[in-house]
Order: structure tokens, then sequence, then C-alpha cells
């Protein structure tokens, strides 16, 4: 990112402190907030892969930790959405009480178990999040009653191989009433970690918020 604006977050939520980074291109005209799934931070390679991608066409990132370091460690904690939902909210609180990023459109990242939490957050400010896009996520831990209220745009990605996670992104597909696609990556396990497999999934992204980050 050339120029301008990066600075760490900090906040209350829960009796924990989250920390997050906030970055902002010179010119933003929007901004993702991550939801990292199970197991994961915002240190994420992944997902700050993404993220950078993001920042180059002048997209603003909020790359949050929706877990502390000692709650990382607590695989039931990893899996309490209504716990995730909360403080992904917290995160989006923060960012409409910021100078800097009140005014931009705010679009949703979310991957494994931080796909439901985005998913249901979506669900909750129809008039606040603006797209979405969840990769390799498990819309399933949303609830049934959350997917047919999303109303911003959905794109759900998943890896080819990770056949399970597909079938519950096909499940999800049929629920959501907005508009929405899944996109399966041949050749993909659920990490996209085979080559050329993430590059794949940052442009497919990096589509889908330009096109309807600002609708």
């Amino acid at each position: 990112m050339t120029g301008g604006h990066r600075q760490l977050v900090s906040i209350a939520t829960d009796a924990v402190r989250l920390e997050g980074v906030l970055a902002l291109p010179a010119q933003p005209v929007g901004l993702v907030l991550f939801a990292h799934g199970s197991g994961s931070s915002r240190q994420s390679p992944r997902n700050s892969a993404v993220a950078a991608a993001l920042r180059e066409v002048q997209v603003a990132t909020l790359l949050m930790d929706l877990l502390s370091e000692d709650e990382n460690h607590d695989t039931a904690m990893r899996f309490d959405i209504a716990m995730l939902v909360r403080r992904l909210g917290a995160a989006a609180d923060w960012i409409a009480d910021h100078h800097l990023t009140r005014d931009l459109p705010l679009g949703l990242f979310g991957g494994s178990t931080g796909a439901a939490a985005a998913l249901t957050l979506a669900a909750r400010r129809p008039g606040v999040v603006r797209a979405l896009v969840v990769r390799g996520g498990r819309p399933d831990l949303a609830g049934t009653e959350v997917l047919p209220a999303v109303r911003a745009p959905t794109l759900l990605i998943a890896g080819g191989l990770d056949t399970e996670v597909v079938a519950l992104n096909r499940a999800a597909l049929q629920q959501l009433q907005c508009e929405c696609r899944l996109d399966v990556i041949p050749g993909a396990s659920h990490l996209f970690e085979e080559p050329g497999r993430l590059p794949i999934v940052i442009a497919l992204a990096l589509d889908w918020f330009e096109r309807h980050l600002h609708a």
C-alpha cells in the first residue's frame, strides 16, 4: 500500500480487548471487515493476501482478532457463533464511529466459522453491510433463520476437494434470497494452499466487492 493510513486497533468487548489492524489506501472507496475462522487470527497469511489485494484497488481493510490469545486455544469458543457475531458487531460499531471510516461502504469477508458470524451480522444489519464474501465457510452454523434474512449480495467460495464444505455451501445457496453465487475452485482444499488456488480466491473476491460494495 502506497501512502494511506495504518493503525493498530484495540476494541473492548466481552471483558477482553481484541486487537486489529486498520489499513486505508490514500483514497478509500470502501472498507472490508474480516471475520476470521476457527483457529485463525489477523496474522492469517490467506486473509492478509486478500486484504493486500483489496487495498491495491482502494478498498480499506480491518483485520481483527475475534478471540484473545488465550481464548483461541479453546475449541468451544471458536465455535461460539453468538459470541463471534457480538464481537464482529463491536468491530462494525467501531468502524461506524471512527472519523476515517464512518462514511465508507462496508463489506464483510468471512472464513470457516467466521463466515457464520459474517452472515449473521449481515442479516441483522441489512442497511449497513453492502457486500459479503465467504471463503471455505460454514454457513450452516449461522442457523436456518439467518440465511433468508441476508440482503447483501453474497459470494460463496469453496475448494473442490473440500467436499463437505461444498455440500454445506450448496445447501446455503438454496436458502439465500439475496443476489448470491457459489464458485467451486477445482483442485483446491479447505485452505486453498495448492499452487495457483489462492490467487483465484483473491480475483473472485476483488471482482465481487468492486461490483457490489458501492451499490
